[in-house]
């Protein structure tokens, strides 16, 4: 099962963030809610994954089929609430490509089934235990 792993220290919420395939990223909160503006809050890291995941997605189901797909803009917006809690997701795409309009509506189809998508729409269970 692929790991995520977050180490902060005494920093006020700068967290160095490195994945068991040797990638690493910082998250962090923006300096109006204390923090010094890093990286990425985590509300912009889901709404990253989220983001990422449809154009990969759309973009591997273009291929296979041999589509005429140029480019994919994804746009994800994001409100919470006062407590940081993300309540709702709005995702605008832009297909770029001689695409027919039953094409474009296949691709919407598609971006709608993106694995990151699959799982905010089901609610993912979290296990949650205190390491030794």
């Amino acid at each position: 099962m692929p790991t995520i792993t977050g180490h902060l220290g005494l920093d006020r919420y700068v967290t160095d963030l490195s994945t068991d395939s040797g990638h690493a990223l910082l998250a962090d909160e923006p300096l109006a809610n204390g923090g010094e503006n890093m990286g990425p809050s985590p509300g912009e890291l889901l709404a990253s994954a989220l983001t990422a995941c449809t154009c990969i997605t759309v973009r591997m189901y273009a291929d296979r089929k041999g589509w005429p797909l140029q480019r994919i803009e994804t746009l994800v917006s994001f409100e919470r609430t006062a407590d940081h809690v993300v309540r709702h997701l709005s995702r605008q795409i832009r297909l770029d490509g001689e695409l027919t309009a039953e094409q474009r509506q296949r691709l919407l189809q598609v971006a709608n089934a993106c694995p990151v998508h699959k799982a905010l729409t089901a609610g993912v269970p979290i296990e949650t235990a205190l390491a030794e």
